[in-house]
C-alpha cells in the first residue's frame, strides 16, 4: 500500500454576488447570462428582470444555452438551488457565479421583479402542502374514528410515487385547474396580463 497516495475529495464552493453588484452589472451591455433554476411557476411569480429561466432539472441538459465569455449567474429563490446547478455545470467549464440571498436578497433590496402572473404560490409548494395535509389527515382520523382511514395515507403515498416515477401529478393536474392557478385574461381581447 506504499505506492498508493490518500486522495481528498476537493469541493469547491462557487463565487458569489450580492444584490447590489449584480444590480449595478444590470445597467452594463457587456455581463453574462442570468438563469433563474427555480421551477417555471416560481419564475412567472416573480424574477429578476433580464434573468432567463432555465429550471434546475433542465440545467444539465441545457449547459449549450451558456456560451459566452462572461460569468454566469445563477439565482434562484435563496441561493441552495443555484449553488446545486453550479456543482452541475460547474465541470462543464463554465465561469459561475451565485447570487447570495437569491430573489428573496433582491427583494429585500427593494429592486424591482418582473411577474407574468399574479402572485401564489408555486404548483409545487400547494401539492407538498395538499399531500401532507391528506396523510396527516389519514393519520389522525385512523387513530380517532376508524383504523381504515389509513388507507387515504397510503392512496396519498402511492401517488406521489406515482408522480416520482412518470413524472405525472395527478394532484397538481387537479391544482393547475383551480381558479386561483389559472391566468387573468383581459375580458376584451382575450390576452394575458403581465403584472409588475
Amino acid at each position: 500500500m506504499g505506492g498508493l497516495k490518500s486522495l481528498a475529495v476537493v469541493s469547491m464552493e462557487p463565487r458569489t454576488i450580492d444584490a447590489r453588484t449584480l444590480r449595478a452589472q444590470s445597467e452594463t451591455r457587456d455581463r453574462g447570462p442570468w438563469i433563474d433554476v427555480r421551477s417555471a411557476s416560481e419564475y412567472a411569480t416573480g424574477h429578476i428582470p433580464g434573468s432567463m429561466n432555465i429550471p434546475l432539472e433542465q440545467v444539465d441538459l441545457r449547459v449549450a444555452d451558456l456560451a459566452g465569455d462572461q460569468p454566469i449567474v445563477l439565482i434562484c429563490k435563496a441561493g441552495t438551488r443555484a449553488r446545486m446547478a453550479a456543482e452541475r455545470i460547474g465541470p462543464c467549464g463554465r465561469d459561475l457565479v451565485v447570487l447570495d440571498g437569491g430573489t428573496d436578497g433582491w427583494i429585500r433590496m427593494g429592486y424591482p421583479v418582473a411577474a407574468s402572473v399574479a402572485a401564489r404560490w408555486s404548483l409545487e409548494r400547494q401539492v407538498r402542502l395538499g399531500a401532507g395535509v391528506l396523510v396527516a389527515l389519514g393519520v389522525v382520523l385512523s387513530l380517532l374514528v376508524n383504523s381504515n382511514w389509513i388507507y387515504l395515507s397510503g392512496f396519498v403515498g402511492l401517488g406521489l410515487t406515482f408522480a416520482g416515477l412518470t413524472d405525472i401529478c395527478p394532484m397538481g393536474i387537479v391544482l393547475a385547474k383551480m381558479r386561483w392557478n389559472r391566468g387573468n385574461y383581459c375580458a376584451k381581447s382575450g390576452t394575458a396580463r403581465v403584472g409588475q
